[in-house]
């Protein structure tokens, strides 16, 4: 019989000093110093010892977990394909065939003709414990591809190059790149960026095809080691941009897509706490930033005069501008007000009188799709709820009409009538609202079990979309519910600063205080709250259940309701 009985850590004295200070870490030894090979034997027992206390665990629960694994199997249609996007002389898309793990990239003319299969990641993946596409870029007059990829879990890639005309691949190859890739004008050459010794891109490099790579033009290197360099191009495919950032400070510079290794053209030189991109419309400079207000604001400046920077669109407290594209005959701006997000249409001769994209939902994430092309007068929209499947939409800018294109299929079945959705806002102690969407069973009966989730970390918002998964929990009589805490940005770059740093504490409180209100509103009642974080919202489940000693700290409300035994998180 399986010993039920958790496995315990040694404790072994261990210290080190980082920035002057010692530090004690008793559990040091469970990381193998060979990692991520790890062979050292002390730890694969312990690891070994978890691993047995799982199985026996599981083991009363395994019907269950076949049944569920069959549901979930059971909504997922495995030979997905995307909406095909026009883009110049072809429409391309991405296809998922049945039992594959990898996708197949399609084309085929707009005039008509065969489809083109230019990319088979299932049969590069043959055979490898490990597979990831990064850059694909397929060159502007449609006959080259480039792309690159990662075949040893180093998260380094190898660029490869491939004449779409005879399969055959071009003996140009690019090991260790992590960037994007952006071809020239010209198609005689690319942009991208290598990997230093601390995985980070601290170059821009253009590439000649046909000649040797050790030969390349170094356009852009980045001096300071916490920034990173990215490429890109502006939406016209007229000029690259080389942006370099560290999370809260970026400059960019923009150089000819006809002429790579011409001056380039700074924007703005970088300020400490100031972010900005930029793209451009016939001569101007269209500039997304926060230069004055976290909430951001859009400027323009002629592109002789890239730094002289006048408002467009002036910041709004209830908007959080996250983004601005600009095309042929408008603009488009995406945000969210008061957290919800928000697609807009503006024309360059009335930039200040949106043509918003309405929904229907309370609450709902949205965004603009894959619009490749500079002169579009039909966007691409995608949309989802946490009762509506995925939802490609094209949006007619002229009469304002959404067409449905694609609803995501859900094989064994999907009544949305049998769900309900809601957007909360519940206080938090320092009377701080917070955001909660909410998704339940229409027969919810109110006390009953309830799940919620929360991320709250560096500046990501978690959108209150559709999940086949999460149905397995409504159809048992859960309501599923996400916190939208401070610490990620779902209300603006404030409510991201409001969870950073010396603020941190707040995404706790804040988790502590939607759990305990969630109560008292009636959802759900004490100890009927199942509560997860993944990746840095790990981090937020430690803090959240556990007090400065390692214990649980139960806490009431000042209307003396019982609240849940979490820590006070602060």
């Amino acid at each position: 019989m399986t010993d039920l009985t958790p496995p315990v850590a040694a404790v072994r004295p261990h210290s080190f000093v980082a920035h002057g200070v010692t530090v004690d870490d008793p559990y040091a030894w469970l990381k193998d110093p060979n990692y991520p090979d790890v062979d050292d034997a002390d730890v694969l027992a312990y690891l070994e010892a978890e691993n047995a206390y799982f199985e026996g665990v599981i083991a009363p629960l395994k019907p269950l977990v076949d049944r569920l694994y069959e549901e979930m199997k059971g909504r997922i249609k495995e030979d997905e394909s995307s909406v095909p996007q026009k883009d110049g002389a072809w429409l391309y898309w991405t296809a998922y065939e049945t039992g594959g793990e990898y996708r197949k990239w399609w084309r085929r003319p707009v005039a008509g003709g065969d489809d083109e299969l230019l990319l088979d990641e299932p049969a590069l993946a043959q055979g490898k414990e490990y597979f990831r596409l990064g850059a694909f870029a397929v060159s502007n007059g449609g006959s080259l591809l480039a792309y690159a990829i990662d075949d040893s879990g180093a998260e380094r890639f190898e660029i490869r190059v491939k004449d779409l005309a005879t399969g055959a691949h071009l003996p140009d190859v690019i090991p260790g790149m992590l960037s994007d890739v952006v071809w020239t004008a010209d198609d005689t050459g690319f942009l991208y960026g290598l990997a230093n010794e601390q995985w980070r891109t601290d170059n821009a490099r253009l590439h000649r095809l046909g000649t040797d790579p050790a030969d390349d033009v170094v356009l852009y290197h980045e001096a300071d080691e916490g920034f990173r360099v990215s490429v890109g191009e502006t939406s016209a495919r007229n000029w690259i941009v080389i942006g370099t950032g560290d999370h809260v400070t970026s400059e960019v510079r923009l150089v000819p897509a006809s002429d790579p290794t011409a001056e380039p053209i700074v924007v703005s030189l970088r300020k400490t706490g100031r972010e900005y991109d930029v793209d451009e419309h016939e001569g101007v400079l269209f500039i997304h930033t926060n230069d004055v207000d976290p909430q951001f604001r859009l400027c323009t400046a002629p592109i002789e005069r890239p730094s002289e920077w006048s408002e467009l669109i002036a910041p709004d407290p209830h908007f959080y501008m996250t983004g601005v594209e600009c095309y042929a005959k408008f603009f488009v701006v995406e945000g969210r007000e008061d957290g919800l997000d928000r697609l807009a249409v503006h024309r360059y001769d009335a930039p200040t009188a949106p043509q918003r994209i309405v929904f229907p939902e309370a609450t709902y994430a949205a965004g603009f799709g894959d619009n490749p092309e500079y002169d579009m007068d039909v966007l691409r929209v995608g949309y989802e709820s946490m009762v509506t499947p995925g939802t490609v939409y094209d949006y007619d800018v002229a009469s304002g009409a959404l067409t449905t294109l694609k609803v995501q299929e859900i094989p064994s079945g999907y009544d949305a009538g049998k769900y309900r959705s809601e957007r909360l806002k519940i206080a938090a102690r320092d009377g701080t609202e917070v955001p909660v969407s909410i998704v339940y069973p229409a027969d919810f009966v109110r006390g009953g079990p309830l799940f919620l989730y929360a991320y709250g970390a560096y500046g990501h918002a978690i959108p209150p979309g559709f999940s086949t998964g999460r149905l397995s929990l409504l159809d048992r009589g859960f309501a599923y519910a996400i916190a939208h805490l401070r610490g990620g940005d779902d209300l603006g770059q404030q409510w991201y600063l409001d969870g950073k740093l010396e603020k941190r504490a707040n995404t706790f409180n804040d988790f502590v205080d939607v759990a305990r209100g969630l109560i008292a509103d009636g959802w759900t009642t004490e100890g009927r709250i199942a509560i997860a974080g993944r990746s840095a919202g790990g981090e937020l489940m430690g803090a959240v259940v556990h007090g400065p000693r390692g214990h649980w700290i139960p806490r009431h409300r000042p209307n003396n309701t019982t609240a849940l035994p979490v820590g006070h998180g602060s």
